[in-house]
């Protein structure tokens, strides 16, 4: 039963903190149609940025929040060779992706893993703090939670607004953004900004979990933050009292729940990264193929 309990409070941990990633990719990849390669370079990036602060002194929470601040930038740049630049959208991703494996480099002092062990993190100091007991033991699914859901609600009250819906039309309508007067090129570097934070704040919550931050951590989040959407989109479409961006939270947890179902029915951990595409490509293909059987089933038999 602990062994259970144990594997559960696993997958939670790190489910939730992949949710705040998958949040962010939700609106580059399904609001905007974007599908942002930088995520794998913006990941590290928050991990570095929080390792380098808190190792100074710096408070954990306002660590998170310079976190998010420079992945914006670092999506802001994605967006200005897209949209500035007329560099095409897998190409500018690529670019930033490659150039922040310097920019990790140098935050870390050319350190590839750069350690903070005994430091105040989120998960020790503040309303960490007042855990106690049994709940001290889940501490770091309790503040995941928190974070991931302050960020899914956050991201749904802003989608609301003027600007958020001009961020929607940007990704689907982008001429009926032109006619309102508006730019689609500045929504797009904004939602592209708004992605990269969060996933530079998912990775500084895990690099707080884990004490140290590891510039090659951002290997592979892509296709886990893809596979998080689309999962999550899938399964819970029909589900009207769940939101999308609650869905991927849950398409995270389920992704990771499959990698530790894995893992302890004996896979190799050389074989990680080729499960994690495995399952990529099953719900690619589950997507694409639910959305074949939907759009067959709205054809009007007098049209045929």
């Amino acid at each position: 039963m602990d062994i259970i309990l144990g594997l559960v409070r696993d997958v939670l941990e790190e489910g939730f903190i992949y949710g705040i990633m998958a949040v962010g990719v939700y609106i580059t990849y399904q609001v905007l149609g974007f599908p942002d390669l930088s995520v794998d370079g913006t990941f590290p990036l928050g991990a570095c940025v929080t390792a380098a602060l808190i190792s100074v002194g710096v408070n954990p929470w306002l660590a998170c929040l310079i976190a998010f601040l420079c992945g914006a930038a670092a999506g802001c740049v994605t967006g200005f060779l897209h949209v500035k630049l007329r560099i095409t959208d897998l190409l500018s991703g690529i670019l930033v992706m490659t150039a922040m494996w310097s920019v990790n480099l140098v935050i870390t002092g050319g350190k590839a893993v750069l350690p903070f062990y005994d430091q105040p993190t989120v998960f020790s100091s503040g309303p960490a703090s007042l855990l106690s007991g049994g709940l001290q033991d889940f501490r770091v699914v309790i503040l995941g939670a928190a974070v991931c859901l302050a960020v899914k609600y956050l991201i749904d009250l802003y989608l609301r607004t003027k600007s958020g819906l001009l961020l929607r039309a940007a990704g689907d309508n982008p001429q009926y953004v032109v006619s309102l007067g508006r730019d689609p090129g500045s929504m797009k570097i904004l939602g592209l900004a708004i992605g990269n934070g969060c996933t530079a704040l998912s990775g500084c919550i895990l690099a707080q979990q884990t004490e140290s931050a590891n510039i090659s951590s951002g290997f592979g989040m892509v296709v886990m933050a893809l596979a998080s959407v689309i999962i999550g989109t899938s399964l819970f479409r029909k589900v009207k009292f769940v939101r999308a961006t609650t869905s991927v939270v849950f398409g995270a947890i389920l992704y990771k729940t499959c990698l530790v179902a894995a893992m302890q029915l004996g896979l190799p951990t050389n074989y990680l990264k080729l499960l994690m595409a495995v399952i990529f490509t099953i719900a690619l293909v589950s997507n694409n193929f639910f959305a074949g059987r939907r759009k067959t089933s709205h054809v009007n038999p007098t049209q045929i």
